[in-house]
């Protein structure tokens, strides 16, 4: 598998951003995340966005993070937001997830950012599982989604 940066509003992003809504709209009938996103949000070194390929050349993951610092939704001052993690269910299993998150965590640690965040939600078991695994732990909720009880929200520092 080959991962490499893109931008946000590439055709094979918008493919996999498709997939994740769809997978939202399952989980959480009928809504998707509507959490506003801009493709410059994810311009280095404002932020990242990452895609998986397979050997076939076709895209099978995502994730992405954007600079946050304190304001209305509860996000601190060097904070990276990490946003659109996907993996098409195919390519499940394969440890895609775990490295695309290490990737995400060592450029927002280069770009200065000190703390990674995340919100989740109770629908999705195996996000919550990766993020506890990797060193996330809960924290005061934050973000579009900060009022919602499905939401859960973690954090981990990045020095």
């Amino acid at each position: 598998m080959h991962i490499q940066p893109t931008p946000y509003d590439h055709p094979d992003a918008v493919k996999l951003q498709d997939a994740v809504q769809a997978e939202y709209r399952i989980r959480y009938d009928g809504e998707g995340d509507a959490t506003p996103l801009d493709p410059g949000m994810f311009v280095p070194p404002q932020g990242l966005y990452l895609l998986a390929y397979d050997p076939e050349g076709l895209p099978v993951a995502s994730g992405a993070w954007r600079r946050q610092d304190e304001n209305e939704e509860g996000y601190a001052d060097g904070d990276a937001e990490l946003k659109r993690m996907y993996v098409v269910p195919e390519a499940r299993g394969l440890g895609l997830a775990r490295r695309i998150l290490a990737l995400l965590e060592d450029d927002a640690r280069t770009a200065g950012r000190t703390r990674m965040v995340l919100e989740t939600g109770t629908a999705q078991p195996e996000a919550i599982a990766l993020y506890a695994s990797s060193g996330y732990e809960p924290c005061v909720k934050f973000g579009h989604y900060r009022d919602h009880d499905s939401s859960r929200c973690f954090a981990k520092p990045l020095h």
